[in-house]
């Protein structure tokens, strides 16, 4: 026996060239709302608005697609942040009592083949670390309390937790050596009797006058308020308030402001020059008292045309009934409404108008950043409704569980989605999104694209992702289907049309006037109905969703409302085998009675499997009017035409105890998982001495003897053990595919059902399909055709079926609508089958091994996620490239060519302790990919040079753009497509994602092909093939030309 390994010497320039033309790393945007946000502000003169995080990165945000992003070199919170009005800059402030300048910069650079101009990027300008006076104060007693930036933007006050108050000139971030307000200084302008030997605290708000600069408003925390001439340094008035002080606002004439208190008051202080003393305020209210109350920890007084101010404040409940609640109020005159939220209030800010000629402020939206979501309140409609956001949608409004993306929708399903979706907005304003500065200057998109999320609480959600800005489209409840513990219809007294239930009236009666906003609740009503597949054909607008209790739901797209009752079939996935009992939660109980579903898609069949496991895998085939699902007990075929079940395969292993238990349950026992994890380590102490050799009983089976002879001495490749068919969990179904393909045959192609599971074991059966080929007509069958047993037993990814062209097969309606390029069906096909260790090309029908790349043998790391990409080239328009991309659990990407699978690039994508980030992440078909970097935000990545979905936009300055003339590498706090590793420090370049690997090891190398050894042995009986549709005189006319046909083939083994 001979096994051949080519080699090809020294680099191919001209193949290097078109993988230049072709891949190219690049973290593009970040979608989502930004994860544990800490600040914000806004510049009413650009229209921007700025959101600092506890992670230490920034966000501004514009109009849609006008977005920049920048990180502190340390990881830090960001506790302030302010805009120099008008300028581009901002200042942020950090819990380790540093301060940093930030500017909007201009830019030109080279990317995905064309010249950038005018765009504009944020990066970091200068940093000042406040210290205390050596020896006088002590750390804390120079914290940072506050910043004010005066409109003049040339002077920065800083107030202390010591009280005192340093100056810095702008931009320069330099302290003004003897200027500062010192305690000591303003405590010998307070009246004897209220000094009392106590001080007057840490500096709680600082406020410039309307009308005269120069001129602050110091609060202390103790509730003293003094107006301080910074040109004079005097004390022009002091309020001597006796409640401890929590915010200041002026009133726009500058004769008055507003304190807020501790107590949940706040109180009106007239400015009268004359007066250096003022005891009493002119009016004070506590308006949710006479009982205790929390603080008001910020209020907002705008004046209107109408005499009539709006006030707005966070907090003041009443501590014994609401002090829990998370609340901002807004009163004007007769008008009171409490919006009640469902996480923390972090800022606000109003829109107004800030021109100094305008007597009145005028508001016009309310914005709210809450710990998990943003809310804008349009001010100027009546009633005061919410304004939908365009962007910084909460992608948690529910805890996401999977995701599907859809590239080049039809413009019929995304006219009907958004229609859809706009019924289900009509508690929305319709006022214009009030933060619009800057413009976006990237090109319109080519093609509209979905990305679906899939939720604990039952719902999927579709996302417009064509662009930077990731937009709500349309919501999808599945809770409806079924009866839940909190199902709302199932009270008998809780009728609609009886008035003492009528949600206005209760809320007029109730105090505080709550009212519900926003759309964050993380809290599911029953943890079964949550969503772990998804599948939707974009052609015949059906949609399958598969959730945690076996629920496998077949919906269509209907334009009109419907009340019907929901078809529901169950598929035994045991088939009555004994010896197993499922000791996991109950099967959702459907409902019997006509449910209301609004325009959309609507339920047309439930398919319930049993035992009610969490659904692992599902696919669907609209033009065969066919859906296969599988969990941890086998996979099943559904006809949801004729609403029958075809088929109902049981993959589970006698041992298989664990499967029975649910993902619900917690009754694992740690002593079986220790004595398994000892029989593993045992077994590979034996193994690793010596391997036993099976008594050869032919020529294959000796062949394959003597190829694991020289797997033991490869100097490149790691031992990989077998595992037990024993283990736990050995019959999840891990992936399920449908193909046209040769399965009986060379002559004959017909519609096929693949299954790969958990234990390396693929079915693949053939299928009767009604109306499709030579099928008769009737119902639809399945036939076993092929069993295979991957050697090493690891779990399969995915399957996908090649054409005689070596091109994955069109999308089901592709071909027949003649959208996709017709597969060809003349040359022999081949199916791709990749576990977590290796990939592997099968010739069809006869299940030979043309082609395999050992990954877990060769880098040491193991398959979590597998697609076929399309990769177009950047210099020829009609040039591209079908690759196949791997995700490892070391966070790398992997890309090979296909059916070859020579090795291509390779790229570190997401850190190898981001367990979430890789087990989330999903590919398109372009060459881009989604993965969660938080619970809020998914990070889009591209791996074309091509197709790069990034933010490019400009924003009109009152200073003149610096102009950086460079390209990528030299931009390392740029954060639009770059982003450092956080907890290294260092910056990853988009252009620099190319791995360096060990020079001994020329398969690390993505670029290099020196003395690359391509393992593409074609050894048929490694894996234990089974062929259920051929003869026996057939199987032995295959064993007998298996080294005619298979092995002419490049790199096989030769017997």
């Amino acid at each position: 026996m001979m096994k051949f390994r080519f080699r090809r010497q020294g680099n191919d320039p001209q193949r290097e060239k078109i993988k230049q033309e072709l891949f190219a790393f690049n973290k593009t945007v970040e979608h989502g709302f930004p994860h544990q946000p800490s600040a914000l502000t806004f510049d009413p003169q650009l229209q921007l608005m700025a959101i600092g995080t506890k992670s230490g990165a920034i966000k501004i945000y514009g109009s849609p697609g006008v977005e920049f992003t920048g990180l502190h070199r340390d990881t830090a919170v960001v506790s302030q942040i302010h805009f120099l009005q008008g300028q581009g800059r901002l200042l942020s402030l950090l819990d380790d009592n540093t301060l940093h300048l930030w500017e909007l910069g201009g830019a030109s650079r080279d990317r995905g083949g064309a010249k950038r101009e005018g765009v504009v990027y944020l990066e970091e300008k200068r940093n000042y670390s406040v210290l205390g006076r050596p020896g006088l104060e002590s750390c804390s007693a120079s914290r940072v309390t506050v910043l004010l930036l005066l409109r003049s933007c040339d002077l920065l006050c800083v107030g202390t937790e010591g009280g005192a108050i340093h100056f810095l000139d702008l931009p320069r971030l330099s302290l003004r050596d003897n200027q500062s307000l010192l305690l000591d200084q303003v405590m010998q302008s307070v009246p004897e009797d209220y000094r009392c030997g106590k001080s007057l605290g840490p500096v709680e708000s600082l406020q410039e006058h309307p009308q005269q600069p120069g001129k602050i408003l110091i609060g202390y925390s103790r509730g003293l308020v003094v107006l301080w001439d910074l040109s004079t340094r005097n004390a022009e008035q002091m309020f001597l308030g006796k409640q401890q002080l929590e915010s200041l606002v002026w009133e726009r004439s500058g004769r008055s402001f507003v304190s807020s208190h501790s107590d949940g008051g706040y109180s009106l202080w007239a400015v009268a020059s004359g007066n250096t003393y003022t005891h009493q305020p002119v009016s004070s209210s506590i308006p949710y008292g006479p009982f205790p109350c929390k603080a008001i920890n910020k209020i907002l007084w705008r004046t209107t045309q109408s005499g009539c101010p709006v006030v707005l404040y966070s907090g003041g409940m009443p501590r014994a009934s609401y002090g829990d609640r998370h609340c901002v109020t807004i009163q004007q005159d007769k008008q009171h409404v409490t919006l009640d939220f469902t996480s923390r209030v972090i800022d606000f800010f109003t829109v107004h108008t800030t021109n100094l000629e305008h007597d009145y402020d005028d508001p016009s939206a309310l914005v709210v950043l809450l710990e998990e979501e943003l809310v804008v309140i349009d001010l100027l409609t009546t009633g005061w409704p919410s304004v939908p956001p365009p962007y910084l949608a909460p992608l948690h409004s529910s805890a996401i569980t999977t995701s599907c993306h859809l590239d080049d929708v039809p413009a019929k399903l995304w006219d009907r989605l958004a229609t859809a979706g706009n019924s289900q907005g009509t508690q929305h304003a319709h006022g214009s999104w009030p933060i619009c500065g800057g413009k976006n200057l990237a090109p319109t998109p080519k093609q509209q694209e979905l990305l679906l999320t899939g939720h604990e609480d039952g719902t999927v959600r579709f996302w417009d992702v064509s662009a930077v800005a990731m937009t709500p489209l349309y919501k999808l409840s599945t809770a409806n289907v079924f009866h839940t513990d909190c199902d709302p219809n199932d009270d008998p007294n809780n009728d609609p049309l009886d008035p003492t239930n009528d949600p206005e009236a209760l809320q007029e009666e109730e105090w505080p006037p709550f009212r519900k906003v926003g759309c964050f609740d993380p809290y599911s009503d029953d943890p079964r109905l949550g969503i772990q597949k998804i599948s939707l054909c974009k052609y015949s607008c059906r949609l399958v969703v598969a959730g945690t209790a076996g629920q496998v739901i077949v919906l269509g797209l209907s334009d009109e409302r419907s009340d019907h009752t929901v078809d529901v079939s169950t598929v035994d996935l045991l088939q009555d085998r004994e010896g197993f009992t499922w000791k996991g939660h109950d099967r959702l109980e459907p409902r019997t009675s006509p449910a209301p579903f609004p325009p959309g898609f609507q339920p047309l069949v439930v398919v319930q499997a049993l035992p009610p496991a969490s659904v692992t895998a599902v696919t669907l085939h609209a033009e065969w009017n066919l859906v296969a699902f599988g969990t941890s007990h086998g996979f099943g075929l559904f006809d949801y035409h004729r609403h029958t079940a075809v088929l109902a395969r049981c993959t589970l292993h006698p041992n298989d105890s664990l499967a029975m238990e649910g993902p619900l349950s917690r009754v694992k026992s740690l002593k079986k998982s220790l004595r398994q994890s000892f029989r593993r380590i045992r077994k590979s102490r034996v193994s690793g001495k010596k391997r036993p050799v099976p008594t050869p009983t032919s020529k294959i089976q000796e062949a394959n003897a003597a190829l694991a002879d020289q797997e033991e001495v490869a100097p490149v490749q790691r031992r990989i053990e077998p595992r037990s068919a024993d283990d736990s969990l050995s019959g999840v179904v891990r992936c399920l595919c449908f193909a046209d393909t040769y399965l009986r045959d060379g002559t004959h192609h017909g519609p096929t059902l693949w299954a790969g599971t958990n234990s390396g074991s693929v079915y693949a059966y053939a299928l009767e399909v009604p109306g499709v080929g030579s099928g008769r007509v009737g119902c639809v069958e399945a036939v076993l055709g092929k069993e295979i047993q991957l050697m090493h037993r690891a779990p399969v990814v995915s399957i996908c079926v090649l054409d005689g062209r070596g091109k994955p097969l069109p999308e089901p309606y592709q071909a027949s609508l003649d959208l996709a390029t017709a597969p060809d069906m003349t040359n022999p096909h081949s199916v791709l089958i990749a576990s977590e260790e290796q990939l592997k090309v099968f010739s069809l029908p006869k299940v030979g091994a043309k082609t395999k790349f050992k990954l877990t043998a060769h880098e040491g790391c193991r398959v979590r996620r597998v697609a076929t990409v399309t990769v177009c080239s950047t210099a020829q328009e009609d040039y591209s490239e079908t690759s196949l991309v791997c995700l490892t659990n070391l966070g790398d990407l992997h890309l090979f060519n296909v059916p070859v699978l020579r090795p291509q690039v390779r790229y570190d994508c997401i850190r190898k302790e981001d367990i979430s980030g890789i087990a989330s992440c999903v590919f398109t078909k372009n060459g881009q990919g989604f993965y969660l970097i938080s619970p809020s935000e998914y990070q889009r990545f591209s791996l074309s040079a091509k197709v790069i979905t990034e933010p490019l936009c400009t924003v009109e300055l009152e200073r003149p753009l610096e102009q950086h003339i460079s390209d990528d590498a030299a931009m390392p706090l740029r954060a639009n497509g770059t982003h450092r590793n956080r907890a290294e420090g260092l910056t990853e370049d988009p252009q620099c994602g190319l791995s360096s690997p060990p020079p001994l090891s020329p398969l690390d190398s993505p670029l290099s092909m020196v003395d690359l050894s391509l393992d593409t042995t074609g050894d048929l009986t490694v894996e234990d093939v089974r062929d259920f549709i051929t003869t026996v005189d057939e199987v032995e006319n295959n064993l007998r030309n298996i080294t005619e046909e298979d092995g002419c083939s490049l790199g096989i083994l030769i017997t």
